[in-house]
This record gives C-alpha cells, sequence and structure tokens, in this order.
C-alpha cells in the first residue's frame, strides 16, 4: 500500500493517513488555565488605565515592569503607580512580527524611560513614522478600550 495514501474516515471523523506507522487526524479542542498569580495587579492596572509597577520597600528601587523582590537588595516589593508619560530612551523599528503583530509591520518598539522609575519599559509606539520618532521624545501611555489582559493592551503615543 503507498505510505502517503490516504484511507477512508473512520467512525468518528478520525482521518487515517496509514497503516506503517499509524497516523491519523483528530481535531480536538482545550481550553488552558492560565494564571498571572503575583503579576495580576498589573493587569488589572491595565484595565483601569493605569500601570502599575513595583517598589522596594527595603533600598526604594522603583520598576518600571514589576517584580515581587528588589533586584539589587532582595527585599519585597509593593506595588505603586507609575507615570503615564515618559521618554524614548531607545526605539527599533520591526519590520517583521509575529502573527498578532502581521497588520501593523512595520512597527516601533520603544524603551521607555520614565521620572523617579529605575527600569525601562518595552511597549510599541504608535501615531509616529519611523523616520519621527527620536531618543528623548516625549510620550504617553494609552490603554484598549476592550482589554484582553495581555501586556499589549498598553501602548505609548507621541504627546
Amino acid at each position: 500500500m503507498d505510505r502517503n495514501a490516504k484511507l477512508p474516515e473512520t467512525e468518528g471523523g478520525t482521518i487515517l493517513f496509514n497503516t506503517d506507522p499509524i497516523i491519523i487526524k483528530h481535531h480536538y479542542e482545550v481550553d488552558y488555565l492560565h494564571s498571572y498569580a503575583q503579576d495580576s495587579p498589573f493587569f488589572v492596572g491595565l484595565t483601569k488605565g493605569k500601570l502599575m509597577g513595583s517598589h522596594c520597600t527595603g533600598c526604594g528601587r522603583r520598576y518600571a515592569t514589576p517584580r515581587g523582590h528588589c533586584m539589587e537588595c532582595g527585599e519585597p516589593t509593593e506595588w505603586v503607580e507609575i507615570p503615564g508619560e515618559g521618554r524614548v530612551h531607545t526605539f527599533t523599528t520591526c519590520h517583521f512580527g509575529g502573527e498578532a503583530f502581521l497588520k501593523e509591520t512595520p512597527f516601533t518598539l520603544v524603551m521607555v524611560e520614565f521620572d523617579g522609575v529605575d527600569t525601562l519599559f518595552l511597549s510599541r509606539l504608535i501615531g509616529a513614522k519611523p523616520e519621527e520618532v527620536k531618543i528623548g521624545m516625549p510620550i504617553r501611555a494609552r490603554f484598549l478600550r476592550n482589554c484582553k489582559f495581555k501586556p499589549t493592551d498598553v501602548y505609548f503615543v507621541p504627546m
């Protein structure tokens, strides 16, 4: 028998493609449960139009991307709202992207620098052509109206 010959459909819609070895096509669906665990307040903040970061209870270091413990001294952190306005620290124009960004290519990714925050925040910059983006450019956060509980629910626009 031809190894690549498609055999008749079996009961329940399973398609048998081969018998040596057996290769079948069988449709199934899976619902995944995913927990943001300790990062949940960050995503709740996005639904309220707020950027939530971390503040170290020991040394006072502020993180734009939240973490449970300080990377400098190891002490626990607490949640704080970080500014919605900042500036471009650095940027890149992406001419290729994952499936979710194909319609947007080319798009600009920026590392955002905030006053009073010790680390940077990675996000998309929308509303500026790649040739218009400059280091130090003032930008402000915007949030999707219909939150999807994803990091892409926040993006930045020029001020």
